[in-house]
């Protein structure tokens, strides 16, 4: 059976909760990514952090991104997989707290991001993993 940590994208980087949406939204361009996980000083994961809620919950609404916090956008309980569980388990996950990019952690420490591309690619049909890439990358 596969595991989360088979098909998850290793290396994921962090926002700290400490550095401001400004400092996000260039690694998130810098990476060419749509979100990020925020983490704490003591390295364990605090939220997930959008390109959206940059623009809409704080552009939008007249903040300043220069000097709001990624910690200001760690709302709640972030929903992760772990390292060992299934794909299918994940996938689960995914669809009922209706998220596109799943965190996944080994203890209580970051190892990785399952998106729907990864699920796609991790899939036996390989065209379906190849027309998500070629989509997202449009």
């Amino acid at each position: 059976m596969e595991k989360a940590r088979d098909i998850m994208t290793r290396d994921a980087q962090c926002i700290q909760e400490t550095e401001t949406l400004l400092v996000a939204a260039q690694k998130m361009r810098d990476l060419d990514i749509g979100a990020m996980p925020i983490c704490g000083a003591d390295g364990k994961l605090k939220g997930m952090l959008t390109d959206r809620d940059i623009v809409v919950g704080c552009i939008a609404e007249g903040g300043d991104p220069s000097t709001a916090t990624a910690a200001e956008f760690a709302r709640g309980k972030p929903v992760t997989i772990g390292a060992d569980d299934s794909v299918e388990e994940a996938m689960r996950t995914m669809a009922e707290h209706q998220v596109r990019r799943l965190p996944v952690i080994d203890g209580h420490q970051l190892v990785g991001i399952i998106s729907e591309q990864n699920i796609a690619q991790g899939g036996k049909d390989r065209k379906v993993g190849d027309t998500v890439e070629s989509v997202t990358k449009g």
